[in-house]
């Protein structure tokens, strides 16, 4: 049968302190409403080890070093479109990707989309390209206000008719009403 749920430490120091008053596992689990195996499991832990606090679990210790970790998520905060090759590449110690990414996924810092695409193919430049011709071929002269071209000052609402959609339009001093005038 598999383990349940870490038990406070807390609760371990009170189950600790009852048994050096003399009380038996039994009188201690009904106490503190704990089970008789795990009341035992806690004093066999404490006269082997003379704690009863968390030991370090056994496991392959991490490569990265707490050095390393910090200037990995350095890196990534000053440029958060570097991969995870070109991080595993300024670490001075040999280790996968995916463990850079688990790495930085402990520390808050997903790996995701960044924020502009770079074009990637030939044919999104060409299609770009095409696009931006069109837009200085417009007569007027708001394809080239959209591209820069000229220094006029901009007032997008001159010329453009309002939306009503049904309603007749009144000024912003005049109460609206929802039927029409």
């Amino acid at each position: 049968m598999q383990r349940s749920k870490e038990i406070q430490e807390l609760m371990r120091k009170s189950s600790i302190t009852f048994y050096q008053s003399g009380k038996g596992y039994k009188a201690i689990s009904k106490a503190l409403g704990l089970q008789r195996t795990t009341v035992r499991a806690i004093i066999h832990k404490w006269r082997k080890h003379g704690t009863v606090e968390n030991l370090p679990r056994s496991g392959r210790p991490t490569k990265i070093t707490p050095r390393a970790q910090r200037r990995l998520i350095l890196e990534v905060i000053k440029d958060p479109t570097t991969t995870s090759k070109e991080l595993q590449a300024s670490v001075k110690v040999s280790v996968h990707d995916s463990t850079i990414r688990k790495k930085l996924g402990k520390n808050g810092r997903h790996g995701r989309v960044p924020r502009r695409k770079p074009l990637l193919s030939i044919n999104n430049i060409k299609a770009n390209l095409i696009l931006a011709r069109k837009i200085l071929m417009i007569p007027n002269t708001f394809g080239k206000i959209l591209c820069g071209l000229t220094r006029q000052k901009l007032n997008f609402l001159e010329g453009v008719p309002p939306v009503t959609s049904g309603v007749k339009v009144t000024p912003h001093f005049r109460k609206r009403t929802s039927y029409q005038q």
